[in-house]
Protein backbone atom coordinates (compact mmCIF):
# COMPACT_ATOMS: atom_id res chain seq x y z
CA UNK A 1 0.00 0.00 0.00
CA UNK A 2 1.28 3.37 -1.11
CA UNK A 3 1.62 6.17 1.64
CA UNK A 4 -0.22 9.32 1.45
CA UNK A 5 2.11 12.25 2.62
CA UNK A 6 4.86 11.57 0.43
CA UNK A 7 7.59 9.58 2.24
CA UNK A 8 11.35 9.48 1.10
CA UNK A 9 10.84 6.76 -2.10
CA UNK A 10 12.37 5.73 -4.44
CA UNK A 11 12.25 8.01 -8.02
CA UNK A 12 8.99 7.67 -10.08
CA UNK A 13 10.07 5.50 -13.10
CA UNK A 14 7.51 4.93 -15.24
CA UNK A 15 4.52 6.89 -16.52
CA UNK A 16 0.80 5.95 -15.24
CA UNK A 17 -0.90 7.56 -18.13
CA UNK A 18 -3.60 4.48 -19.00
CA UNK A 19 -6.43 2.81 -17.96
CA UNK A 20 -6.90 -0.36 -16.08
CA UNK A 21 -9.85 -2.76 -15.19
CA UNK A 22 -10.30 -2.80 -11.37
CA UNK A 23 -11.88 -5.58 -9.30
CA UNK A 24 -15.70 -4.45 -10.17
CA UNK A 25 -14.48 -4.80 -14.28
CA UNK A 26 -14.97 -0.85 -14.65
CA UNK A 27 -12.49 1.03 -16.61
CA UNK A 28 -10.23 3.92 -14.06
CA UNK A 29 -7.17 5.93 -15.41
CA UNK A 30 -3.99 5.72 -14.08
CA UNK A 31 -2.00 2.26 -14.04
CA UNK A 32 -0.68 2.90 -10.75
CA UNK A 33 -3.37 4.58 -9.28
CA UNK A 34 -4.73 8.62 -9.42
CA UNK A 35 -4.53 11.17 -6.98
CA UNK A 36 -5.73 14.79 -6.61
CA UNK A 37 -5.70 17.96 -4.38
CA UNK A 38 -8.88 19.04 -3.23
CA UNK A 39 -7.64 22.93 -1.46
CA UNK A 40 -9.66 24.59 1.02
CA UNK A 41 -10.06 27.64 2.25
CA UNK A 42 -11.61 29.69 5.23
CA UNK A 43 -13.81 32.26 5.02
CA UNK A 44 -14.31 35.51 7.36
CA UNK A 45 -17.77 33.44 8.27
CA UNK A 46 -15.93 30.57 9.28
CA UNK A 47 -17.28 28.45 6.22
CA UNK A 48 -15.00 26.69 3.49
CA UNK A 49 -14.61 27.58 -0.08
CA UNK A 50 -13.08 24.60 -2.26
CA UNK A 51 -11.10 25.02 -4.90
CA UNK A 52 -12.52 23.12 -7.98
CA UNK A 53 -11.97 22.57 -11.38
CA UNK A 54 -14.78 21.83 -14.33
CA UNK A 55 -13.23 19.23 -16.55
CA UNK A 56 -13.13 19.81 -20.14
CA UNK A 57 -15.52 18.69 -22.78
CA UNK A 58 -12.53 16.39 -24.09
CA UNK A 59 -12.09 14.57 -20.69
CA UNK A 60 -13.77 11.68 -19.98
CA UNK A 61 -16.99 12.62 -18.00
CA UNK A 62 -16.34 16.38 -19.23
CA UNK A 63 -18.46 19.37 -17.96
CA UNK A 64 -18.43 18.08 -14.28
CA UNK A 65 -16.44 19.55 -11.46
CA UNK A 66 -13.95 17.94 -9.10
CA UNK A 67 -10.15 18.44 -7.73
CA UNK A 68 -7.45 18.68 -10.09
CA UNK A 69 -5.84 15.24 -10.36
CA UNK A 70 -4.65 12.26 -12.46
CA UNK A 71 -2.67 9.49 -12.87
CA UNK A 72 -0.05 8.70 -10.30
CA UNK A 73 3.34 7.56 -11.87
CA UNK A 74 5.38 4.31 -10.83
CA UNK A 75 6.62 4.86 -7.13
CA UNK A 76 4.83 8.30 -6.69
CA UNK A 77 3.63 9.15 -3.17
CA UNK A 78 -0.08 10.05 -3.54
CA UNK A 79 1.03 13.89 -2.32
CA UNK A 80 3.16 13.86 -4.77
CA UNK A 81 1.78 12.67 -7.54
CA UNK A 82 -1.41 15.12 -6.66
CA UNK A 83 0.32 18.28 -6.40
CA UNK A 84 2.19 17.02 -9.53
CA UNK A 85 -0.87 16.99 -11.16
CA UNK A 86 -2.34 20.41 -9.34
CA UNK A 87 0.52 21.85 -11.14
CA UNK A 88 0.23 20.71 -14.61
CA UNK A 89 -3.52 21.43 -15.06
CA UNK A 90 -3.78 24.48 -12.52
CA UNK A 91 -0.24 25.99 -12.35
CA UNK A 92 2.53 25.96 -9.72
CA UNK A 93 0.14 28.36 -6.88
CA UNK A 94 -0.05 26.20 -4.26
CA UNK A 95 3.95 25.94 -3.33
CA UNK A 96 4.80 25.54 -0.44
CA UNK A 97 1.96 27.52 1.09
CA UNK A 98 -0.87 24.72 2.29
CA UNK A 99 -0.72 22.37 4.79
CA UNK A 100 -2.38 18.55 4.53
CA UNK A 101 -4.85 18.02 6.71
CA UNK A 102 -6.53 14.55 5.71
CA UNK A 103 -6.27 11.79 3.00
CA UNK A 104 -9.21 9.75 1.38
CA UNK A 105 -8.03 6.91 -0.36
CA UNK A 106 -11.14 4.94 -2.51
CA UNK A 107 -10.21 1.67 -2.80
CA UNK A 108 -11.33 0.09 -5.79
CA UNK A 109 -10.11 -3.34 -5.36
CA UNK A 110 -6.35 -3.40 -6.48
CA UNK A 111 -6.39 0.56 -7.51
CA UNK A 112 -6.97 3.56 -5.56
CA UNK A 113 -7.84 7.25 -5.50
CA UNK A 114 -6.55 9.32 -3.61
CA UNK A 115 -7.53 12.65 -2.48
CA UNK A 116 -5.57 15.05 -0.20
CA UNK A 117 -7.06 17.80 1.30
CA UNK A 118 -5.03 20.90 1.90
CA UNK A 119 -5.52 23.83 3.47
CA UNK A 120 -4.63 27.27 2.67
CA UNK A 121 -4.29 30.23 5.00
CA UNK A 122 -5.62 32.64 1.55
CA UNK A 123 -6.86 31.98 -1.26
CA UNK A 124 -4.68 32.28 -4.40
CA UNK A 125 -5.73 33.91 -7.83
CA UNK A 126 -6.81 31.63 -10.46
CA UNK A 127 -4.48 31.71 -12.91
CA UNK A 128 -5.56 33.52 -16.27
CA UNK A 129 -5.09 30.48 -18.39
CA UNK A 130 -4.60 26.43 -17.25
CA UNK A 131 -4.12 23.65 -19.08
CA UNK A 132 -6.54 21.59 -21.73
CA UNK A 133 -8.45 18.97 -19.22
CA UNK A 134 -9.58 21.77 -17.33
CA UNK A 135 -12.52 24.46 -18.79
CA UNK A 136 -12.52 26.30 -15.86
CA UNK A 137 -11.53 26.65 -12.41
CA UNK A 138 -12.13 28.70 -9.23
CA UNK A 139 -13.04 28.88 -5.25
CA UNK A 140 -16.53 27.84 -4.83
CA UNK A 141 -18.32 28.43 -1.45
CA UNK A 142 -19.38 25.52 0.63
CA UNK A 143 -22.91 26.20 0.22
CA UNK A 144 -22.97 26.20 -3.55
CA UNK A 145 -21.17 22.52 -4.06
CA UNK A 146 -24.51 20.84 -4.08
CA UNK A 147 -25.56 22.93 -7.32
CA UNK A 148 -22.76 22.17 -9.40
CA UNK A 149 -22.55 19.25 -11.56
CA UNK A 150 -19.72 17.19 -9.69
CA UNK A 151 -18.31 13.70 -11.02
CA UNK A 152 -20.04 11.15 -9.21
CA UNK A 153 -16.71 9.38 -7.77
CA UNK A 154 -15.82 12.85 -6.32
CA UNK A 155 -19.38 13.63 -5.00
CA UNK A 156 -19.07 10.37 -2.80
CA UNK A 157 -15.82 11.36 -1.60
CA UNK A 158 -17.10 14.65 -0.74
CA UNK A 159 -20.04 12.34 1.25
CA UNK A 160 -17.61 9.96 3.05
CA UNK A 161 -15.19 13.63 4.31
CA UNK A 162 -18.71 14.97 5.63
CA UNK A 163 -18.34 17.95 3.43
CA UNK A 164 -21.79 17.11 1.43
CA UNK A 165 -24.57 15.18 2.94
CA UNK A 166 -26.40 12.22 1.28
CA UNK A 167 -27.35 14.73 -2.07
CA UNK A 168 -27.33 13.26 -5.64
CA UNK A 169 -26.58 10.54 -7.33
Amino acid sequence: MQQPFGEERAPASRSGDGFVTVADGTARWGRFGAAGVLVRCANADGTWSYFLARRSEWCHQGGCWAVPGGALMEGEAPLEGARREFAEEIGDVLGEGFRAVDVHEDDHGGWSYWTIVVEVAEPFAVPATVNWETAEAGWIPHARLSELELLGAFRRTLVRLGILGEVGP
